[in-house]
């Protein structure tokens, strides 16, 4: 999940729901009615926090999510892989703009939210603070990552909040092509020469289990899973989010040739589900926490873009400043 942060950190408290009113009965009501609440109807403090936070967390990770790929444009196998490499960077960068321009309408300024990146002060999912040191890499990337992101986010697209279920729609439809293109590169790498293969493999082990860490904690330890259900900004919730990638994602890796990294991986007639290995929660909390092995290397890239772009944005508000005075001297 690209907003897996919202499930966190020990020690927090969860929200607490606000003393009961006319307007606290309307919002419960619509929300009991599965009716979308809209930027300008009234809402919960702890409601609109909650969904600054999860959408300011998803479009971080959108836009951070671009810094791995961007390294292979250059060294592409092909024209082909270039071009469709570029359309999925372009993809993911608009997609940020979407969720940003989702979160103003909750009243917060884009520049604040961005701040809080730069300096460190928001997350981003896990998932982008590990290495992609092959082409197998923007495979994986895509097959998985991007797989792990739509069983999450398409539930999102029924979320109780309309700016943010509207974005999710068109977004989710971009992932899938994303997810495609990353199961492709594999499929043709798993049947390629034994080297391509062993590339193809030795990536699925690199970044499955820091995938199935995505989803964020197990339900038992996710500090405002609940509320976020009972509000309906989530649907489903992590755990059962994790079984239905695994259940999904087994079968994938099988038709490719390709083994899962876990000894304990086996099918469970009993329960219809995939059984699964140990989750190294210590790992995600350290990679949460700042201490991964990319986590300063991709802030950095972020903040160095972020200053070497301050020329463009200058630009571009002094030419709308120029067009709004020109407005105004026509209007007069």
């Amino acid at each position: 999940m690209y907003t897996q942060a919202i499930d966190l950190a020990p020690g927090a408290s969860p929200a607490r729901p606000e003393a009961a009113s006319g307007r606290d009965a309307a919002f419960e009501a619509a929300i009991a009615q599965d009716r979308k609440v809209e930027a300008q109807d009234w809402m919960p403090e702890g409601y609109r926090k909650t969904l600054v936070r999860q959408i300011s967390q998803h479009a971080h990770s959108e836009v951070v999510g671009m810094l791995p790929e961007g390294n292979w444009v250059t060294r592409a196998p092909s024209l082909k892989r270039k071009a469709i490499l570029l359309a999925k960077i372009q993809d993911e960068g608009g997609h940020g703009l979407y969720l940003y321009a989702a979160a103003e309408t909750l009243g917060v300024a884009r520049d604040d939210l961005i701040d809080g990146l730069l300096t460190g002060r928001a997350k981003y999912s896990s998932i982008f603070n590990y290495p992609a040191p092959s082409w197998a890499d923007m495979g994986a990337i895509g097959w998985l990552v991007d797989g792990a992101a739509i069983m999450n986010q398409i539930p999102l697209c029924r979320c109780s909040y309309g700016p943010y279920a509207r974005a999710m729609i068109r977004i989710c439809k971009e992932e899938s092509f994303h997810q495609r293109q990353g199961f492709d590169i594999m499929l043709s790498l798993a049947r390629g020469t034994p080297a391509q293969k062993a590339m193809a493999q030795a990536s699925l082990n690199r970044w499955w289990w820091p995938v199935v860490m995505m989803f964020g904690p197990s339900d038992k330890d996710s500090i405002h899973s609940a509320q976020t259900m009972v509000w309906g900004i989530k649907r489903i919730s992590n755990d059962d989010l994790r079984q239905k990638f695994i259940d999904a994602t087994v079968p994938q890796a099988e038709l490719l040739g390709l083994s899962i990294p876990d000894p304990d991986l086996k099918w469970n007639a009993q329960r219809g589900h995939y059984d699964y290995g140990a989750i190294d929660w210590d790992e995600f909390w350290r990679v949460v926490n700042g201490d991964g092995p990319c986590n300063r290397e991709r802030l950095g890239d972020r903040v160095r873009a972020h200053e070497k772009g301050a020329w463009v944005r200058e630009a571009a508000m002094a030419h709308a400043a120029k067009q709004a005075a020109r407005s105004q001297q026509r209007a007069a």
